[in-house]
């Protein structure tokens, strides 16, 4: 049977519905451009960040902060209280905390740096692994002795001192510059909004800002109740266990645990070596970390996950990535803003750009 031409063409589909279409050499330019642009832009971003340290770390710290405490400003200017008295009260809180946490820390940290001999002798226990990753460099290149273990406390007090002595003055500018932005936060809000110029525009800047603010503060009073309670059983269990000085335990177990990741491998190694130091035998030593171990995995895979979770969907991959990222770039304070910054961000674009639900196929 035959079939005319005319046939065969109404039949078969056209070529060009199924056949991609070519980039042409002008628009492959025009997004290598635009990615280029966007490259180069961070690129400078990041070394400007790096520059403007010593004035950004503690800006940056003082908005932050600001944005956890708005909505509770704005809870309080319901009941008629000033944002001078709010902002004020801010402070001296802060620097109240500040002070409780350097009196119950700050003595027995001393007392344990006095302990550096008898810290380095019972570190010999560990001087087994450190003799063989010696005689390996040895032997992969002759004439290398600098692998050991050595403990000297100048050389833990000297970085410590370096790192304090310009953070006493980025702390008065974080106070100052937190007490001019609650104190101004309505007035702050309002010249933001106001800088664009459609309806459209202003509506979405508030929201904005307002899911930042929300946020914010849910995360910090659920990781603060969370990580009190891990510092007071950790305190608690310091006690029972037999180390002394158990208040300064339970403080660091509690402020360390706002570094993700970091902190717990911190206040572990700590522990160790306090068990080590304290007690004599080495099974005896190991109660106190593994015990904080267990907790701090309770902690980071099921509690935080379950309240956080439901509020704040965050990639860990993301917060890792961040975490690395501003520590790099501002240090311990870097590490401690590295969270607030990563949800100021996702909510940000959350807003801006709104996920579309697309089915993908099977």
């Amino acid at each position: 049977m035959d079939i005319s031409p005319s046939t065969r063409a109404r039949r078969s589909p056209p070529a060009s519905s199924d056949a991609p279409h070519p980039l042409s050499p002008d628009a492959f330019w025009t997004g290598t451009a635009r990615a280029a642009t966007i490259g180069i832009f961070l690129l400078l971003l990041t070394v400007a960040l790096d520059l403007a340290r010593t004035l950004l770390l503690p800006v940056v710290s003082a908005f932050i902060f600001a944005a956890m405490l708005g909505p509770l400003q704005t809870r309080a200017a319901r009941y008629r209280v000033p944002a001078w008295l709010f902002a004020v009260a801010s402070v001296l809180a802060i620097v109240g905390l500040i002070n409780l946490a350097i009196i119950l820390t700050a003595g027995p940290i001393i007392e344990w740096l006095g302990r550096g001999p008898d810290i380095a002798d019972k570190l010999q226990i560990l001087a087994r692994p450190f003799a063989a990753l010696r005689d390996l460099q040895r032997a992969v290149t002759p004439g290398s002795d600098n692998v050991g273990m050595h403990f000297d406390v100048a050389a833990l007090v000297q970085p410590a001192l370096a790192f304090l002595t310009p953070a006493i003055g980025e702390l008065v500018v974080f106070l100052a510059a937190l007490l001019f932005f609650l104190a101004g936060r309505a007035h702050l809000r309002r010249h933001l909004v106001l800088l664009f110029g459609t309806l459209e525009a202003r509506l979405r800047a508030l929201r904005v800002l307002n899911d930042i603010e929300d946020n914010l503060t849910r995360y910090i009073a659920t990781a603060g109740a969370i990580n009190i309670c891990l510092g007071l059983i950790v305190g608690c269990a310091s006690y029972l266990i037999g180390l002394p000085n158990a208040p300064m335990w339970g403080v660091l177990a509690c402020v360390l645990n706002f570094l993700p990741y970091v902190g717990p491998m911190i206040t572990a190694a700590a522990l160790f070596v306090a068990g080590l130091v304290v007690f004599p035998s080495l099974g005896h030593a190991l109660i106190a970390p593994a015990l904080f171990v267990g907790l701090a995995t309770l902690e980071g895979h099921f509690v935080t996950p379950n309240i956080v979770g439901r509020r704040l969907d965050l990639s860990p991959l993301l917060v890792f990535i961040a975490l690395v990222f501003w520590t790099w770039l501002w240090g311990p304070m870097g590490a401690l803003l590295a969270t607030p910054l990563l949800i100021a961000g996702m909510v940000a674009l959350n807003d801006l750009f709104p996920k579309c639900e697309v089915e993908l196929p099977e």
